[in-house]
């Protein structure tokens, strides 16, 4: 199976934009006329949830005619015509009694001229496509009118002219769903609709009771969409439904998503491919997710679905465990949780650690043995991150050498002076991440960092793997009890988290 990254998707563009003759031979025949066709290859493709995929070639295309055949039958799915330069002629659908088809169209106009010779349904599937390059093009034009127009009306008018664009197309979707209702076509279309409350009751400002509105949306926008089915993996309308059901419609806090994800996982059959797109999707999207506090549901997936075995089939074994060693080492660091525990010592010290060798170890046994014959010692010279007192403690990772560190540190430093020139009670844990104390050293006297400044002197804590530092620098903010309120966040940000987390005292008492 080959992925096809495609230039241009004429249903997908669409959906974004808004938000019979029958053969005894098993196999599929698809014969395409193409008029203006000078190329020498096409592709046969079919999407599968965000991805399009080739299912076949044609190399060889004489006068426009271009074959696509094969012995075992298509499955039913939205299927693309793709040219040469990847870019998508036209989609068409494919169901049992569609595996035989003869299309015409034309390369020059291709969006208006796609037909079928022998298939009533598929015609009817190439006017929705038609009605829907129409309708762009008119609110396009009616659009360019508005210019010269001052931006609140032009705003106005366009806001307007939107909603009958998808009052109209709502309307023509709803008419072919329910023509073809029971037909591979009418659950396409069907998956698509928007399923709203009409006549919305009013609530007592006099205005539509926007709640009310919103739940019924929420509780029927999968209404009609089979889940054991998996032809709905090959329609394009199902990812972006998917992606914006999570994105815009239900409430984007971690512990939601992750009760949304188990009711989503639980509606295909375990083992299926749904599910194992659906697991794929999700893991994929929530490992790398750009907000914060999101590992959560990250953490929560590989809980329910990889150590219970359920990702079995869907991933290979090695990536399997390391996606749990990953979750594992992420699950000590999440929002909410107490920070795990830092036994450092302080950059004034550097030279007591120095005279015992630990700066010309040479390998971990070395180390070790300088570790335990100086055990008291050292342990003496802790400063832990659990003893600091403070109602709000910054902890930043970060690297002398590090360019990107050398402009937040002295932003920080000005940030901390200025939240103790307004009476907070606040510290800053900062943590060399690498061994070079002398440098360390020199860096803290020509910048004077009047915080607490400490090094991983005796090689103990592995601070990047415990705190997930893989670039530098690395803020986190915690409250009073040692407890994460905000990671890898800008300097910009800690004052506003700082006023939350002193609102939440306020509450508290």
């Amino acid at each position: 199976m080959k992925y096809l990254k495609l230039k241009n998707s004429f249903i997908v563009f669409f959906f974004c934009f808004i938000t019979p003759l029958l053969s005894a031979q098993s196999g599929y025949n698809i014969a395409v006329k193409m008029k203006n066709c000078n190329d020498t290859i096409a592709f046969l493709t079919y999407y599968q949830m965000d991805k399009t995929y080739i299912k076949d070639t044609c190399t060889n295309i004489k006068d426009g005619k271009i074959v696509f055949k094969g012995k075992e039958k298509l499955s039913r799915g939205i299927y693309s015509i793709v040219n040469q330069k990847k870019a998508i002629v036209f989609d068409f659908f494919v169901d049992e009694n569609n595996q035989n088809l003869k299309l015409e169209s034309d390369a020059n106009n291709f969006r208006r001229e796609a037909s079928a010779e022998n298939s009533v349904q598929e015609n009817e599937f190439f006017s929705y496509t038609k009605f829907l390059t129409s309708e762009n093009e008119k609110f396009y034009n009616a659009k360019e009118q508005l210019r010269g127009l001052s931006k609140k009306d032009s705003i106005a008018k366009i806001i307007n002219l939107r909603k009958q664009l998808e009052l109209s197309i709502q309307e023509y979707e709803q008419k072919l769903a329910e023509k073809n209702k029971g037909t591979y076509l009418g659950d396409f279309i069907t998956l698509k609709v928007e399923k709203t409350l009409k006549d919305p009751p009013l609530a007592s400002n006099g205005r539509v009771d926007s709640l009310k509105v919103y739940h019924y949306y929420r509780a029927h926008y999968w209404d009609g969409v089979d889940f054991k089915d998996e032809v709905i993996t090959r329609n394009p309308f199902f990812f972006t439904k998917l992606k914006s059901y999570f994105d815009n419609v239900i409430v984007k806090h971690p512990d939601s998503v992750a009760v949304e994800i188990d009711k989503m996982m639980q509606k295909p059959p375990q083992g299926s491919l749904l599910f194992k797109l659906l697991l794929g999707h999700f893991t994929s999207t929530y490992e790398t997710y750009n907000f914060m506090g999101f590992d959560k549901v990250f953490v929560h997936i590989v809980d329910h679905y990889f150590k219970t075995g359920k990702a079995v089939g869907t991933y290979e074994d090695d990536v399997i465990e390391r996606i749990i060693k990953r979750s594992d080492k992420l699950k000590p660091l999440l929002i909410g949780t107490k920070a795990p525990e830092l036994s450092m010592i302080r950059a004034s010290d550097r030279a007591k650690i120095a005279s015992k060798g630990f700066e010309d170890a040479k390998n971990s046994e070395e180390v070790t043995k300088l570790f335990y014959d100086h055990v008291s010692e050292i342990n003496s010279l802790f400063y832990k991150l659990h003893d600091v007192v403070a109602d709000y403690l910054i902890l930043v990772f970060w690297d002398v050498d590090c360019g990107h560190c050398q402009k937040e540190i002295p932003k920080l430093l000005d940030l901390y002076h200025e939240l103790q020139k307004e009476k907070k009670d606040i510290k800053v844990y900062s943590v060399y991440t690498e061994k070079e104390g002398d440098k360390y050293q020199k860096y803290i006297d020509e910048h004077q960092l009047d915080w607490i400044n400490v090094y991983d002197g005796v090689f103990y804590n592995n601070v990047r793997e415990k705190y997930d530092v893989y670039s530098t620098p690395v803020i986190y903010v915690l409250d009073k009890n040692k407890v994460i309120k905000a990671k890898r966040v800008a300097v910009e940000q800690i004052k506003q988290i700082v006023s939350d987390i002193e609102s939440e005292y306020k509450k508290a008492k």
